[in-house]
């Protein structure tokens, strides 16, 4: 019963769309209301019928632009002989149905900058506080981080024999009292 009223449903709405519309993974029911009056042309970025200029995959399923009588003009004489069209007619036909040429894709858009600026900009400010924060946070070093201090340290390590087989006192002579070559 169930699978009956779906597809009533379904045919209710399939026979309310223009019927040059091609229905299935090109352009479905809801994509036909996102793109206007615009002609689905082919398969599409993933099968769906939507524009996007991209250089990857540069012949998008629909085309840029709602046809005019001034659009349709022309694709009526493009029909016929090429060599009639002059190069503004060519020119707005191709600007019918893309946005960009290929070119215009692929340039740069100079977007890197920003991101170098934004990046730099957070290095610049981590800097800055770090720097602050030496100042203004931390205690001063403690004593025993003087060279007096250290080598007492070393001193006492090697006295105690700490890590003997692969540690620091492992590089001591204790018997010429200097460190080993």
């Amino acid at each position: 019963m169930a699978l009956r009223l779906i597809n009533n449903a379904l045919r209710r709405q399939l026979a309310a769309l223009p019927h040059n519309a091609q229905v299935g993974s090109v352009a479905s029911i809801h994509t036909l209301d996102k793109i206007g009056k615009r002609e689905v042309v082919g398969f599409g970025w993933n099968g769906t019928a939507c524009y996007a200029d991209r250089a990857d995959y540069p012949m998008p399923a629909v085309r840029f632009r709602e046809p005019t009588n001034e659009i349709n003009a022309l694709r009526t004489k493009e029909q016929g002989d090429w060599k009639k069209l002059s190069p503004q007619e060519i020119k707005a036909l191709y600007r019918a149905s893309f946005c960009q040429t290929i070119a215009e894709v692929q340039a740069g858009s100079g977007e890197w900058k920003l991101h170098l600026g934004v990046g730099l900009l957070f290095t610049a400010a981590a800097i800055w506080i770090a720097i602050l924060m030496n100042l203004f946070v931390y205690d001063e070093l403690p004593v025993t981080f003087d060279e007096e201090h250290q080598k007492a340290q070393l001193k006492r390590m090697i006295d105690l024999e700490i890590n003997p087989v692969t540690g620091l006192t492992s590089k001591w002579d204790y018997e010429n009292k200097k460190w080993k070559n």
